[in-house]
């Protein structure tokens, strides 16, 4: 990964922290994102003092807030040309229903508009790699979810953390199905993943009973980073886009992440969302 730039957000903690952790060791120049700014500047002082890799660095930005992802995106922008690897990472399952600091469904701002719109913003970096990965963290769970295009903020539905959660991680799938399609003969990949029931901050939030579960029974962050760290890594997954991986192994993701008019309806809907910014 020498000579590389991978751009992690929510890499302060779980999946993501590991994961920046194995590409710092193998070399890759990473920035990765973070509200915390004393603690994650300590952050990459530690993973600089223990890789060896002097090319780790902290970057403020909240992923509840457009504006917060649209001026880091501007500075980022800046000061590099390049972006060879961006994986949305960053994540949350709350336990009640709260609104964003745009006033959106938390959810679906932060699981599934954030990564739509730093994607969006990143592309002109992403099309100067020579050969670019976008990698969208998912969940298994995305199978149960229900789309409602009409209702995706549940005002008129009735609002349960579960449905929430599932439904912005069926649009995380659709909205990388529909990215390979727009890149199509482009020199830039992407893929779904779902790293599997794993303990981490995602769940910090979340009910009672879903944080005992996971305490439980979840894997770790470290054995499920490994199929983060496989489709940053595997050379035969250049010619692969638009996948849904379950861990290290490509899979079927769910029969309604197939209906090209659904997420060519979910697009227009999220550029809407963010018209201000795209």
């Amino acid at each position: 990964m020498i000579n590389k730039h991978v751009l992690i957000t929510g890499a302060t903690s779980g999946i993501g922290k590991e994961t920046a952790w194995a590409m710092g060791n193998l070399g890759a120049k990473i920035s990765f994102t973070g509200r915390q700014k004393e603690r994650d500047l300590k952050l990459a002082g530690e993973f600089r003092h223990k890789t060896g890799n002097k090319e780790i660095h902290f970057h403020y930005c909240d992923m509840a807030s457009f504006d917060s992802i649209a001026g880091f995106v501007s500075d980022f922008r800046k000061t590099n040309q390049t972006l060879d690897v961006l994986i949305n990472n960053a994540g949350i399952w709350n336990a009640k229903k709260v609104s964003s600091r745009d006033g959106i469904e938390s959810h679906l701002a932060v699981n599934y508009l954030a990564p739509f719109l730093m994607t969006r913003l990143l592309l002109p970096l992403l099309e100067s790699s020579p050969s670019a990965r976008i990698i969208n963290v998912t969940s298994g769970i995305h199978f149960r979810g229900k789309l409602d295009l009409d209702d995706l903020e549940f005002d008129r539905r009735k609002w349960r953390s579960i449905d929430a959660y599932t439904q912005s991680k069926h649009c995380n799938v659709l909205f990388t199905k529909s990215l390979a399609r727009k890149l199509a003969g482009s020199q830039i990949s992407t893929y779904s993943i779902a790293p599997g029931w794993v303990n981490t901050g995602l769940f910090r939030d979340a009910h009672p009973m879903v944080k005992l579960s996971a305490s439980l029974m979840a894997t770790s962050p470290r054995k499920a980073a490994r199929g983060l760290i496989h489709l940053v890594t595997a050379e035969e997954l250049g010619e692969v886009s638009g996948e849904y991986f379950a861990g290290m192994n490509m899979r079927k993701s769910s029969p309604a992440s197939y209906d090209e008019q659904l997420a060519d309806k979910l697009w227009i809907k999220s550029e809407d969302y963010l018209k201000d910014y795209v």
